[in-house]
């Protein structure tokens, strides 16, 4: 029998009811023979309140008092999970981050795991029981709580999964799996029976929130095969998430549409053109903890250029002000910001074999009147910065052209 890494998040585990539903789940597992570890995550909106708790009390606390308060919400689910497989003659037994112990960095609130010991769960699980890990915590080398930052229980799932030599990890989520496009955009859009762990790391990067990027780099890494399933769903197989090998030669050309409109660009317009500028613009980006995404510098012209990229919404602001100290040294002419931006990416492996993939989107958003603004391009995806007005037409005119509606075969 498999040896199964599961994973529930906070709407799965959001009430007595749930967590009921839950155990009955891992029951069926557990007497089928396998051997099951389950990862929750804290209640539903347990973490933002006790996030909140803290800033109520201080603007800045000091984050390792944070973490040892936003730990507490894993805590409890896991108890009450060991507690209702009890109930239904299930033995199980629940481990905090520390008692397994997984082992992390000290980067108090966004830590990341180094290690995990495997002897507690093993004992356990050779013991016939459920093993129940709290997801989203570990403990540094000075014995501190710390917590992995939002999505971390899938990051633990996984490491768990990779620590163990697990078959599969499940993911189960409030989706039955990875869609081709967000089913509210595109009703006719289609569950993927699977998709390679490339594709999936790009979709999740580009504002695809089944599941958190970090998990995705952990298992193509250590090649965990992953599975997102419905936690409100009897059945079905979900979307398989592996490597491309072992998969059909023939690869689809494209995969999915993936989109995202936390975007906002900024532009530096006439800047000197001449080596150094970009370090002189993105140097004090970097500095301030700014990720820039897409960049795109045009032609100079008597000596000048303008240079643009793209940041998030929340940072637009900060980087506006950076750029205006930037532009003073530089003697540029003006700074200019747009929030109302949005990127659309076509992502597939396919399209490592078929040219002109890349014409036939430009060609797709030319015919609905769209513009682009800035282009960026990798061996698997291809992205366009577009008016945020235009992200839903997008979106349904590429996932018609690439006919991402067929059934897959």
């Amino acid at each position: 029998m498999a040896l199964i890494v599961q994973k529930y998040g906070g709407t799965s585990v959001g009430s007595v009811e749930r967590i009921q539903n839950v155990a009955r789940r891992v029951a069926q597992y557990h007497r089928e023979g396998h051997r099951v570890v389950v990862v929750v995550s804290a209640m539903s909106g347990e973490t933002n309140r006790l996030v909140a708790l803290t800033q109520a009390l201080s603007e800045n606390p000091d984050p390792r008092e944070v973490d040892q308060v936003i730990a507490t919400g894993e805590q409890v689910t896991i108890g009450l999970l060991a507690i209702a497989l009890h109930e239904i003659g299930v033995p199980a037994k629940s481990f905090t981050g520390w008692q397994v112990p997984i082992h992390t960095d000290s980067a108090h609130t966004k830590a990341r795991i180094l290690s995990i010991e495997r002897e507690a769960i093993e004992r356990e699980l050779d013991a016939g029981k459920v093993v129940i890990v709290a997801g989203f915590q570990g403990i540094d080398v000075e014995g501190d709580v710390t917590t992995l930052g939002r999505g971390g229980s899938d990051t633990t799932a996984v490491a768990v999964a990779a620590a163990l030599q697990a078959d599969e990890c499940q993911i189960y989520t409030d989706v039955d799996g990875v869609y081709t496009t967000d089913p509210r955009i595109v009703p006719e859009a289609r569950k993927l029976d699977c998709i390679t762990f490339e594709e999936m790391l790009e979709m999740a990067s580009m504002g695809s929130k089944v599941l958190q990027i970090r998990s995705v780099e952990f298992a193509g890494k250590y090649k965990v095969k992953l599975r997102v399933l419905s936690s409100f769903e009897e059945g079905g197989e979900g979307t398989l998430i592996t490597v491309e090998e072992g998969q059909s030669m023939e690869q689809p050309i494209i995969s999915g549409i993936a989109f995202n409109r936390d975007e906002a660009k900024v532009t530096l317009l006439g800047v000197p053109d001449k080596p150094g500028v970009a370090y002189q613009i993105l140097g004090p980006i970097a500095e301030a903890n700014i990720d820039v995404d897409m960049i795109v510098q045009n032609v100079g012209h008597d000596g000048t250029t303008d240079f643009s990229f793209t940041v998030s919404k929340n940072d637009l602001k900060k980087a506006l002000g950076i750029l205006e100290e930037v532009k003073r040294a530089l003697g540029a002419r003006a700074v200019e910001g747009d929030r109302s931006v949005c990127k659309v990416s076509i992502v597939g492996v396919g399209m490592r074999s078929h040219p002109g993939v890349a014409a036939k989107m430009f060609k797709v958003l030319a015919d609905e009147g769209i513009n682009i603004q800035m282009i960026s391009t990798s061996e698997i995806k291809i992205s366009v910065v577009i008016d945020e007005k235009y992200l839903e037409l997008a979106v349904r005119a590429l996932h018609k052209a690439f006919d991402l509606d067929a059934p897959q075969e």
